[in-house]
């Protein structure tokens, strides 16, 4: 026993032959390379960011297209649209959306208008063309057009913040406007029409057209009715949108007298040499081959005889 003490006091004395552990050295990182640092994620951040949209110069153009991706308006040097006098047989509806666009560029009250209706009737083109004739006649040249695409409804309240402090009026245009069963962004579009908490802006009104009257197919509100818990309150939430437009303007088939006078009337502006009798032949039988009478169907023919005959359509 007093061995094994001995060799146990014998080794509390041998030295370790394990290495010492030495303290942490003290940080060598500078102010400089510090600041590089903060520099260098600042830069990092920045390019992560999403960039600010550049500045519209609104008097580039009297027509723009709304891009959300950058947030800015493109400017559009020359607008496809008809000429006034040679829309047809839509002379109810060309007389209220005029005479209602004329009180909007004045500063007085008017309402946003839904143009639905048959395809190929001349919804689209009234609008351009109102803007055109009210923008030259009364606003000169302060009534701005946009346009707005379908896909980017969404994006509709950042437009709306984007031109409420602009010194223009503006026109918001949405063409060939439904929505499919799954869609939502209806409801950016119904809170910027009147539901929302600032309202639409005073100097901005709408327009859509659309080939349904409720914005929504028939088999989607049946659809809606059978599944929903409550299908009253599920199709009126959708139903209501259109409700938001104050003005509603129907655009329906025309007649074949109406369909003729058209033709004729592009025929006639255009200063196509072509007999009274052949052009009432040739046009019928180019409708009845399509299986449809419009303003569309018109001019696609028209464009036709021009073409056969060398004629060039333009001014």
């Amino acid at each position: 026993m007093a061995s094994l003490k001995a060799k146990a006091k014998s080794r509390s004395k041998a030295p370790s032959t394990r290495p010492a552990t030495k303290a942490p050295a003290a940080s060598a990182v500078t102010p400089e390379v510090a600041f590089e640092t903060l520099e260098r994620i600042a830069t990092a951040l920045e390019r992560l960011a999403p960039t600010a949209g550049a500045a519209t110069d609104l008097d580039a153009a009297d027509a723009f297209i709304w891009q959300p991706k950058g947030h800015r308006l493109v400017p559009v040097p020359r607008v496809n649209r008809v000429e006034m006098m040679l829309l047809k047989g839509i002379d109810r509806m060309r007389d209220t959306l005029m005479e209602n666009t004329e009180r909007f560029a004045k500063g007085l009250p008017a309402n946003n208008a839904l143009l639905w209706g048959a395809r190929g009737m001349g919804k689209s083109s009234l609008v351009k063309a109102s803007h055109s004739a009210v923008n030259k006649s009364i606003a000169r040249g302060n009534l701005k057009l946009v346009e707005i695409h379908r896909e980017d409804i969404e994006s509709l309240p950042e437009l709306m913040t984007l031109v409420r402090p602009a010194p223009y009026r503006f026109v918001v245009f949405c063409d060939d406007l439904s929505f499919d069963a799954e869609d939502t962004s209806y409801k950016s579009l119904k809170a910027v029409l009147e539901g929302g908490i600032e309202g639409r802006p005073e100097n901005v009104i709408l327009y859509a057209t659309s080939n349904r009257r409720h914005l929504m197919s028939r088999d989607m509100m049946e659809n809606e009715r059978s599944t929903a818990i409550n299908p009253g309150e599920t199709v009126e939430e959708k139903v209501s949108l259109s409700d938001r437009f104050g003005l509603w303007l129907g655009f329906h088939r025309c007649s074949q007298d109406e369909f003729l006078a058209m033709v004729e009337g592009y025929v006639s502006h255009f200063k196509i040499p072509v007999g009274a009798d052949d052009l009432r032949r040739e046009a019928l039988e180019w409708a009845t081959t399509r299986g449809s009478r419009s303003g569309r169907v018109a001019w696609q023919y028209v464009q036709d005889l021009a073409g056969r005959l060398g004629v060039k359509l333009s001014g």
